[in-house]
C-alpha cells in the first residue's frame, strides 16, 4: 500500500494512477476555466447590473445597496437597523454605513424604537419618500436593461433559477 504525500492529504485528492501531484495539478488547471466558474460569472453579471443601475438611476450618489434600503423602508415602514439589514441581506457593519450615508443626505432618520428604547429605528424622511417615488421608474428601467439580452421566457427562468440559488 502506497503512502499519501502531504499534498494529497492537504488537498484531499488522490493522484490519478501513476501521476505525481504536480502532473495532476497541471491536468486540473488545463480543465479549469475561470470564465466557466459560477463565482466568476455571478461577479461579472453583478458588475454589469451595478453599472447599468448607476447609469440609469438618475442620482449619482445613490448606490444599489442604498437603494435597497430606501425601497425596503418605503415598503415596510420604520424598521430597526437589524431588521433592515436582514431584509436587505446586509451585514451589520454595511447596514450601519448605509444608514449613516442616507442620514447625511437627509433621506432617512434614526430614532429610538417606540417598542424597545434600546434599539434604533430607521424611517424615510419626506425627502426620502420623494426620492424613492421619483427614482422608482429609473430602477424599473435598470432592471429591464439588465435583462435585455434575454427574451421574456428566459427572464422568468433566469430569475427563478437565481431565486433557487439564494
Amino acid at each position: 500500500m502506497r503512502t499519501m504525500t502531504a499534498y494529497e492529504i492537504e488537498t484531499d485528492l488522490e493522484p490519478a494512477s501513476g501521476q505525481e501531484p504536480l502532473a495532476q495539478d497541471a491536468a486540473l488547471s488545463e480543465e479549469y476555466s475561470l470564465a466557466e466558474q459560477i463565482n466568476h460569472r455571478l461577479r461579472r453579471a453583478h458588475q454589469r447590473a451595478n453599472g447599468i443601475f448607476l447609469e440609469t438611476i438618475g442620482d449619482g450618489q445613490l448606490t444599489p445597496t442604498q437603494w435597497s434600503a430606501l425601497v425596503t423602508l418605503k415598503r415596510e415602514g420604520a424598521l430597526s437597523q437589524n431588521q433592515l439589514g436582514r431584509l436587505t441581506y446586509m451585514d451589520p457593519a454595511t447596514t450601519q454605513g448605509v444608514i449613516l450615508r442616507l442620514v447625511e443626505r437627509g433621506l432617512v432618520e434614526r430614532h429610538p424604537d417606540p417598542q424597545d428604547r434600546r434599539r434604533t429605528s430607521v424611517r424615510l424622511t419626506p425627502n426620502g419618500q420623494s426620492i424613492v417615488a421619483a427614482l422608482l421608474p429609473n430602477a424599473v428601467q435598470a432592471h429591464a436593461r439588465t435583462l435585455e439580452p434575454l427574451n421574456a421566457d428566459e427572464r422568468r427562468q433566469f430569475l427563478d433559477l437565481l431565486a433557487r440559488l439564494m
